[in-house]
């Protein structure tokens, strides 16, 4: 089966033998206890930098540093558990992104995942470049990315190594309006393409191969075959690590997962303005029943809240949830979390994963060979139609030149009689005119020496002239 394996993911000059990114989930669900599990079976792990420091015990103190503090720690400790390749999401809305890309930077982080918001400002492209940093901005369409590009290509004289396009079935912020989730021109399947169609000139431009990531309700083996088919060159899931004994969540939060159905998963409005999908719960009824859940604020982690007329802090919310207590909180979730139904090793859920990308292959191969003779079969009708056809044809034609001939046979007939008859009468004139010329030469001596003696009678007796 080798043949069939899942083929690496890689970015920049950096390789991991299995084209699946964990997507980072905030707040704490995915820190460097997942991460490491993933970096070591050969997927890219990815630790979540949004609201990171409500781990440490003094972030309502100093929410800012304690982020600062917990990202140095969990990228550390990451890096003591595995030798793999090992990335961070960043917020670019977070009020501290600055702050938490420069400390991702010096502690040199395998990759950065950029989203909520165009990674495009003051970047430290320099620095980023002279920490052996890749970066990896986060879109929800073609457009984005083009626009990011340009303005790198632009102000920095480089563009990113890769590009995740998030599609609609993801979870938590989505990047788009919540009426337009179920358009057909909005679906991953259509977005991939168009994002790699947009990075090909970049790619030529830069002498470099710029993968692009889909993401967004990627569930199994045999979507991660297709998603590649599509042109991507790797996936991000998020929902799946959840339900694994290494995230970083606690269990309880992993449960909600496993015992949610379709019609718990739901759209909600978040604090921050954007539209987001999470488990329904009791919490969030009462929410969106107006009851306000607001006890207090660490900082302003992001500009875009209006804490003052919120129903509630959604940092505070995820982190409750993070730490099972979901009768303060809500987890988010993507959209296929309800076909969750245990909780196992990062390392099974991978195994699981290769064997169904495996399985996935086989049979598209087996499809593949089916068009194939429906194909072939295809032409083959045709062709037979069109030889019965041309057979057909020829049978006609050959009767229809029999009826000419027979018709024009009859008329050569009388135009060969007409032109016997015109040789047989040219001949007798021929031989007519033939025999008075050999007459007049036999003859021709004769009236010779008659026209002589006329001629020596008339020397010697010239005309006689008329009487006066």
């Amino acid at each position: 089966m080798i043949f069939f394996k899942m083929p690496k993911l890689t970015i920049g000059k950096r390789s991991v033998p299995l084209p699946i990114v964990q997507g980072g989930m905030g707040v704490g669900i995915s820190l460097s206890g997942l991460a490491a599990s993933v970096a070591r079976q050969g997927g890219i792990g990815v630790i979540a930098a949004n609201g990171i420091g409500m781990i440490e015990p003094d972030y309502f103190a100093d929410g800012r540093a304690a982020n600062i503090r917990a990202m140095r720690s969990e990228l550390r400790k990451a890096r003591e558990k595995t030798h793999g390749l090992i990335g961070v999401n960043i917020m670019v809305a977070a009020n501290d992104f600055q702050q938490l890309l420069d400390t991702c930077i010096e502690e040199k982080a395998d990759i950065l995942f950029m989203g909520a918001g165009l990674p495009i400002k003051n970047m430290p492209v320099a620095r980023i470049r002279a920490a052996g940093v890749l970066v990896a901005p986060i879109v929800s369409s073609s457009r984005a990315a083009e626009l990011i590009f340009k303005y790198w290509q632009k102000t920095y004289g480089d563009v990113p190594d890769a590009v995740v396009v998030e599609g609609p079935l993801a979870g938590g912020h989505l990047g788009f309006k919540a009426d337009r989730l179920r358009d057909a021109d909005q679906q991953l399947e259509v977005l991939v393409p168009q994002v790699v169609a947009a990075l090909a000139p970049f790619g030529e431009a830069f002498q470099k191969r710029i993968p692009v990531i889909a993401a967004g309700g990627i569930f199994t083996g045999g979507d991660i075959l297709r998603f590649l088919q599509l042109g991507a060159q790797g996936v991000q899931m998020a929902t799946r690590f959840v339900a694994t004994d290494e995230c970083d969540a606690d269990r309880r939060f992993k449960e909600a997962y496993v015992s949610c159905r379709p019609e718990d998963i739901v759209i909600i409005k978040s604090p921050v303005g954007l539209p987001g999908r999470a488990i329904r719960n009791r919490f969030l009824d009462s929410a969106a029943a107006g009851v306000r859940n607001v006890k207090r604020c660490a900082w302003r982690c992001l500009e875009q809240c209006d804490i003052q007329h919120a129903d509630y802090c959604i940092s505070i919310a995820l982190d409750n949830a993070r730490r099972g207590e979901l009768d303060q909180g809500f987890a988010f979730c993507g959209a296929n979390a309800h076909r969750v139904d245990r909780i196992v090793p990062v390392a099974e859920l991978l195994g699981g994963l290769k064997h169904e990308y495996e399985a996935a292959f086989v049979q598209s191969l087996v499809t593949l060979k089916d068009e194939y003779i429906r194909t072939i079969e295809r032409k083959f009708a045709g062709l037979q139609q069109d030889y019965l056809q041309a057979r057909q044809r020829f049978v006609l034609l050959t009767v229809e030149a029999g009826k000419a001939w027979d018709i024009r046979k009859d008329s050569l007939r009388e135009d060969y009689a007409r032109a016997q008859a015109m040789f047989e009468n040219l001949k007798a004139e021929y031989e007519a005119a033939l025999g008075k010329l050999n007459s007049l030469k036999e003859r021709f001596p004769e009236k010779l020496t008659e026209l002589q003696e006329i001629a020596q009678r008339f020397q010697a007796d010239p005309v006689p002239q008329p009487a006066r």
